[in-house]
């Protein structure tokens, strides 16, 4: 007998992404699953009375996407801060904040969020001087799109001790003035964190600033609100077209709230990864915590079992590792979180755990580091399918390319990254490469053409979350110099590495990331047809419906 559908999607442009069956018209879904691919008259058997029926109206429909390194639980929180994205220039600050600062007169400190470094110009860096004439009299803190750099008023300072500096662990900085007091540039997280808790944002950020857990454990109160912000970014995601979140941060408590909101409901409208975050104060020992995670947390709606690293910072502040000096700071390197014999036993211990490690890496010699630690583990627990990764790659050098394919390292990058794509200035970050390190940066193309496994992400909320400003991002990328390799992917490619290699990223590729029968029910309408988009138009397009697990999460 044939099975009814709960739900028959018609009238669509169904591109799949599997190569057996591309493309198709038409998908059924019942019971969670995709029980049918094909054409409109095909799939009229497995409607029923019941049968919702949802007229794509010659839109796309894909496989649901994949979000593949972001934050959740921050990037939720954050929703309800000041935006300066786009704002250039110190009249444009000005009114932006004053105007924000007046609606929020009773909150003990105002946040903002992506400040560009050069939002005075190129030649200005924000200092504790600036946010004074703007606003004085309330604390205030700006912070980079990247989130690893901050900028703070002389009133935020006070307010948590810090205008005279602080002696932070490796890697972190209060930028000192020649007066001997704070310019008001935080770099890194121990730098920036005491403002965080003092605005009441910390309980957001714990699973990117210490990993660990609420002390004191949050109030009934606190855990509605809590509830209540892990609602409100889920909802983000699913109105994207998301369906599954890799979450880059993580503890016990985001996995609470998580489980808390799938035990009401029976599901969720995003299946979610939450990793275990290992910071460099941590002992071995603590990976113990990681595997616990694993073994509590194990289904298609919510698991753990990646452990989240990071070894260094970013190139705009200074902060990522290189192989030879910063361009524009002859000298330096850069310091990393870790040491390369300290990760190292990171990742051989995680990887005897069967653990699968996510690594922050942005600098040649971070991501070197990295895969020195994943080549020692393997030499000393054998090799396995790890799946081992590296998130961001923003230059690497030209003697670790093989190296991905060669130890199945998985290359996890965001096409709204690169300066001169999805708005982001080329300034500072081009000339802190440097021309010669020009040609390895960003590379998707070069590591992909090498053999390693590509997957996209926006690494939200330090780009914007929608998949489909990545995938234009990756289509239209753009050479710095005419001599620089091509790194631009097809939109079929962008897809993939959305969707197909998003899904090998979390072991769930023989059920998620294809419309495939007996696949799951992950699937996204959009509002057009994205092969007949202009490349520099794919933004313009929007989900219309989110299906995740065969239930509907997202309707415009």
């Amino acid at each position: 007998m044939t099975q009814t559908a709960d739900i028959i999607i018609t009238n669509a442009r169904v591109l799949t992404l599997d190569e057996n069956n591309p493309t198709a018209e038409a998908v059924a879904l019942a019971g969670g699953r995709i029980i049918a691919v094909g054409s409109s008259a095909e799939l009229q058997q497995f409607s029923g009375p019941e049968t919702q029926v949802l007229d794509a109206a010659g839109g796309t429909v894909l496989p649901g996407f994949s979000e593949n390194h972001m934050h959740l639980f921050s990037g939720a929180a954050e929703l309800v801060h000041l935006q300066l994205a786009g704002v250039s220039g110190l009249a444009a600050l000005t009114e932006a904040v004053q105007a924000y600062a007046e609606t929020r007169s009773g909150e003990k400190v105002l946040f903002a969020q992506g400040a560009d470094y050069t939002i005075l110009g190129d030649a200005d860096r924000l200092t504790r001087h600036h946010l004074d004439a703007i606003l004085a009299h309330q604390p205030l803190v700006l912070f980079a799109p990247d989130h690893h750099t901050a900028w703070a008023n002389t009133a935020a300072l006070d307010l948590v001790g810090m205008l005279h500096g602080a002696t932070l662990g490796p890697g972190n900085e209060v930028v000192m003035d020649e007066d001997g007091l704070a310019t008001g540039e935080l770099r890194e997280m121990e730098a920036f964190t005491p403002l965080q808790a003092a605005g009441g944002f910390d309980r957001y950020r714990l699973g990117l600033a210490t990993g660990g857990e609420p002390d004191p454990y949050p109030t009934e109160a606190e855990w509605a609100q809590d509830i209540a912000v892990m609602r409100r970014g889920l909802a983000y995601c699913a109105s994207h077209g998301i369906t599954t979140i890799q979450n880059m941060d993580g503890n016990l408590y985001q996995l609470q709230l998580l489980a808390a909101i799938e035990k009401e409901d029976g599901c969720l409208p995003c299946r979610v990864v939450i990793p275990f975050h290992f910071k460099n104060f941590m002992s071995l020992d603590m990976l113990e915590k990681a595997s616990d995670l694993a073994r509590r947390y194990d289904s298609d709606w919510l698991s753990s079992g990646v452990v989240k690293v990071f070894y260094d910072g970013v190139l705009d502040s200074w902060t990522a590792v290189m192989v030879e000096p910063y361009a524009d700071k002859p000298g330096d390197c850069g310091e990393g979180l870790f040491t390369p014999e300290s990760f190292k036993a990171v990742a051989v211990e995680a990887d005897r755990r069967g653990l699968q490690v996510a690594v922050h890496a942005i600098g040649d010699g971070a991501v070197r580091a990295v895969l020195d630690g994943y080549q020692a583990a393997r030499e000393i627990n054998g090799a396995r399918d790890s799946r081992h990764r590296i998130e961001h790659i923003e230059v690497v050098h030209p003697d670790d390319i093989p190296r991905f394919s060669e130890l199945g390292v998985i290359a996890s990058m965001q096409p709204p990254h690169p300066p001169g794509c999805a708005g982001v200035p080329l300034e500072p970050t081009v000339s802190r490469i440097g021309r010669n390190r020009w040609p390895l940066s960003y590379a998707w193309r070069t590591l992909k053409n090498a053999g390693a496994r590509i997957c996209f992400a926006s690494d939200w909320p330090v780009s914007p979350i929608d998949p489909l400003v990545g995938i234009e991002a990756a289509v239209t990328r753009k050479r710095w110099a005419d001599s620089d390799p091509d790194q631009s992917f097809s939109i079929g490619e962008a897809l993939y590495a959305y969707c197909v290699e998003g899904a090998y990223a979390e072991f769930k590729e023989d059920r998620k990331g294809r419309i495939k029968s007996g696949y799951l029910a992950d699937i996204v309408i959009l509002n057009g047809d994205i092969e007949a988009v202009p490349a520099d138009e794919l933004s313009t397009l929007k989900a219309v419906t989110t299906i995740c697990g065969g239930r509907i999460s997202f309707s415009s």
